[in-house]
């Protein structure tokens, strides 16, 4: 149901009073989205990760009780990125793999994939296999 004249005109003012009196929590809000603080923690399990493969590596040679020590990490990082990779969804993967950086890189690579896949449809369609 959209909002009436009135209402709107209320509720503009309530945002122009609090951009005035707090334009931090402002801009906090604006950046801020439900999938912020799970993708955070998303990389900070793979951070947690890669810190518990370097620590078993290094120490399966030298001591058996740190290498178990840095597969509990890969363990509890590994249980972390899957709860928040659940928390997030579908749904928060495709704006973050939308969004940024990654529309580049994902235009990059799916394009070249595109264009393989069409050369060979084309060397098939031609008959040419490949044959030397």
């Amino acid at each position: 149901m959209p909002l009436s004249e009135d209402e709107e005109r209320i509720l503009s003012e309530m945002e122009e009073r609090l951009s005035e009196t707090d334009p931090d929590l402002v801009r906090e809000v604006s950046e801020t989205t439900v999938f912020t603080q799970p993708l955070r923690s998303m990389k900070w399990a793979v951070v947690g990760f890669a810190g518990g493969v370097l620590v078993m590596v290094v120490t399966l040679s030298t001591s058996f009780l740190l290498a178990f020590v840095g597969f509990l990490v890969m363990l509890g990082a590994s249980l972390a990125l899957e709860r928040n990779a659940r928390q997030v969804g579908r749904t928060g993967l495709r704006v973050v793999a939308g969004s940024g950086r990654t529309a580049g890189i994902r235009e990059a690579v799916g394009g070249t994939g595109a264009r393989v896949r069409e050369r060979m449809r084309d060397r098939f369609r031609r008959g040419d296999h490949g044959q030397a």
